[in-house]
Parts: C-alpha cells; sequence; structure tokens
C-alpha cells in the first residue's frame, strides 16, 4: 500500500500546489490593493515558498542548446547513440565540431535522473565530445522488459562504450564507481579494444569501510531482509511498469532530505524572505536547484538490494569477491586504464578514502597512472556541480584525460 498511499498524497498536494500558486499570483498581482498593505506580501511568498515544494515534478530537460568553445558559441543539439529498456545513451552533438577526447559521463541509479549532472555535462562540452548514460524510471517500463540488476548495469556500460568506440574516457558519479570498475575490470581481462583510456571516479563507495558515513551505516545496521521488507514497493496500475518492484524515488528523496533537514529548512526560508523583499533572481536560484533536487524516479528492487548487497554490506570489490554473471571481477586485470580518483572534503555521502581505494586494489596498475585529488571545502554535490567543480575539479580531470588519451 506503500505506493499507492504516496500517490493519493501526491493528487492532494498538486491540488493545494495548484491553489497555493493561483492565491500567491493573486496577492501580488500590482492589480490588487491587499498586495501592498495588511501582509499580502508576506502571505503571498509563504504560499508561493508552499507551492513549490508541493508540486509535482516530471523527469526534467538539461536544455544545454549552445556552448562557448574558443569564443565562440556553438549549437549543442542532442542524439540517442543507444536505446535499451532501462536506459538510454545519450551524446551531446556540437555542431560543426569533431575535436577533443570522447567522454562518457556515468549518472547514478540513486534516484535522481542523469539531468542532476546537468553542471557537469556543461563543464566538459567546450573540452569534450560528451556521451551520458540517460537511465529510465522504473515505473516506466514494463514487465515484459525483464529485470535490470547490479549484472545488467555492467552489461550496459560496456555496451555503451562499444557504441561510443575505442578511446573513450569514463567518469563515473557517485554511484556508479563500482560499476564502472567492475566494466573496466571485465573489459580488461577480456582485452576488449573499447575499454576506456581513463576511469574517472568522483565520490564513489568503492570501500565503505573507509570513514562510514550515515548512508554507510543506514546500509550495514540492517540485514538484507529488513530492506526487502520495508522500503521494496510495488509500482500501482496506474503506471506502464504496473506491478514491478522498486526501491521508489520518494523514499530515497525523503532519506537525502532528513540528512540535512535544518539546511534545507533554511534553504527554504532564505527563499522566502527573497520574494518577500522582491529579490526574485535569488529566490529563482534556488527554485531551480530544488527543481532538479526534488525530480526523482524509481529503481528496480533487484538491482537496488543488489547494490546493498555486493557495496555495502559485503564489500565485494576491495575483498576481491565481486563476481559478474558468475565470472571473477579482477581488480587485477586493469593495467593499461589511467584511474583518477576525487574525492570531497567534507562529502557526508561518500567519506574520504572510500573512493581512493579504487587505486590501492589496482595492484598491477603502474603508479603513473594513478591520481588521487582532494577537493578542498567540497562536499558531495560540489564535487560535480558549481563553482568548486568548475574551477577546481574540472581542469584536473581535463588534465588527466589530456595525458593518458
Amino acid at each position: 500500500m506503500l505506493y499507492n498511499a504516496y500517490e493519493i498524497q501526491k493528487s492532494m498536494l498538486a491540488g493545494a500546489s495548484a491553489m497555493a500558486d493561483f492565491s500567491a499570483g493573486w496577492l501580488s498581482n500590482p492589480s490588487n490593493p491587499f498586495s501592498y498593505f495588511g501582509g499580502g506580501a508576506v502571505m503571498g511568498s509563504a504560499l508561493e515558498v508552499f507551492a513549490h515544494a508541493a508540486a509535482p515534478r516530471g523527469k526534467p530537460e538539461f536544455g544545454l542548446d549552445t556552448t562557448q568553445i574558443d569564443g565562440k558559441t556553438v549549437a549543442v543539439s542532442e542524439e540517442i547513440v543507444a536505446r535499451k529498456p532501462f536506459g538510454q545513451l545519450k551524446r551531446f552533438v556540437r555542431e560543426g565540431v569533431e575535436t577533443g577526447p570522447k567522454l562518457l559521463i556515468v549518472a547514478p541509479m540513486s534516484g535522481h535522473y542523469a539531468t542532476l549532472l546537468r553542471g557537469t555535462v556543461e563543464r566538459m562540452l567546450p573540452v569534450a565530445d560528451v556521451y551520458i548514460t540517460d537511465w529510465r524510471d522504473a515505473k516506466l517500463v514494463p514487465l515484459s522488459d525483464g529485470k535490470f540488476d547490479l549484472d545488467d548495469y555492467i552489461d550496459y556500460l560496456i555496451e555503451f562504450l562499444e557504441a561510443i568506440g575505442p578511446g573513450a574516457h569514463m567518469l563515473a558519479v557517485c554511484q556508479p564507481s563500482v560499476p564502472c570498475y567492475a566494466a573496466a575490470c571485465v573489459m580488461s581481462a577480456d582485452k576488449n579494444p573499447c575499454r576506456p583510456k581513463t576511469l574517472t571516479m568522483m565520490g564513489g563507495p568503492v570501500d565503505t569501510r573507509e570513514a562510514p558515513t550515515s548512508v554507510n551505516t543506514l546500509a550495514t545496521e540492517r540485514p538484507h531482509s529488513w530492506f526487502s521488507q520495508n522500503v521494496i514497493a510495488t509500482i500501482p496500475a496506474m503506471h506502464p511498469g504496473a506491478g514491478r518492484k522498486v526501491y521508489p524515488g520518494f523514499l530515497q528523496l525523503a532519506g537525502f532530505m532528513s540528512m540535512n533537514l535544518g539546511s534545507h529548512m533554511m534553504s527554504h526560508y532564505e527563499m522566502f524572505k527573497h520574494l518577500v523583499v522582491g529579490e526574485d533572481l535569488e529566490a529563482d536560484a534556488t527554485k531551480r536547484f530544488y527543481e532538479e533536487y526534488r525530480s526523482v524516479c524509481d529503481m528496480t528492487a533487484e538491482f537496488y538490494l543488489q547494490t546493498i548487497d555486493v557495496v555495502f554490506q559485503d564489500h565485494s570489490l576491495p575483498k576481491g569477491t565481486m563476481t559478474h554473471r558468475g565470472r571473477p571481477v579482477d581488480p587485477g586485470a586493469i593495467t593499461d586504464i589511467a584511474i583518477l580518483a576525487i574525492e570531497g572534503e567534507k562529502d557526508d555521502i561518500s567519506g574520504l578514502g572510500q573512493t581512493r581505494a579504487a587505486l590501492t586494489i589496482a595492484t598491477n596498475l603502474p603508479d603513473d597512472k594513478k591520481r588521487y585529488y582532494m577537493a578542498e571545502g567540497a562536499g558531495h554535490y560540489g564535487i560535480f556541480n558549481g563553482s568548486k567543480w568548475r574551477n577546481k575539479v574540472a581542469p584536473v580531470v581535463e588534465e588527466w584525460m589530456k595525458a593518458h588519451g
């Protein structure tokens, strides 16, 4: 009943949001005399904050129509290179530009859409031919399309790299660090010519025994049976994926919000104050962030539960016990993929040392093909978005690709 209860609540809030939005507009309309006295501006601003928080959301757009290359504005369009039931490989085509390394950005399948990495893509467009994994909301995938687990995820990555062709670089943001590393191991063992030239991992849970965070603690203090019984729901009949068991995106969002509830409340209070005094630009910046942050999608139950087991409870990759389709995932097979591990000093999701462990377990990779970088003052989100990403982290990624291209 969990998913049905959520759908009912969402429908009720959607109506309340629409009414609040209408009322906020009426109270702030210059033609309305009440907007000038009697607390009209305060009430209207409060209603606008509520309307924005309660509004239903779908999949956002990337909206990256142009980029700047050598001081010139270049048009950008989106192209689907490969399409699979649970995700597609998207390319950002720069009109008339064929230069730059091929870069596959692997977006996390952790409750948000690939558009969470809009800033990551935007920063790399001037210097690279950018591709991204555009994962699909599990509630939209019919049961007839089968299952999707961690093994399937790795298969998708290998197929996407093969679709791009030899010479590509791979950048994993957070959750996909483990499957990306596994794909690199499998492709290296097979001498696959399309294995990536470099693998950059940012804030990834390669070894969660290092500096465990509250996210890691949640995943380890309860048995597997608890997760399958308490956080797995069934998609109701109104969606194409009706009957599919999933870990709902709204539960993931609730977990992320509760981790920093005070900060989120203060952000909304600041937005309210900006609206009251007419500072629309400042308020819009907060709105844009939460438009993306609150846009969530579901993960298949088998993928979520297998990830809990392999990554957070068994620590299979750093222990050397991880398998893919019955084959060992051997970090020692990586001998020529240059690995860059990036961590944020203030990351509260993947603690310091968790991503760096990827360098330690690559026992047969020469030291000149390993590098570690810690972004000072950066939290988890700041590693791949915002000014620290643009000005500090991205140049390191560029340099690494150039040195090992």
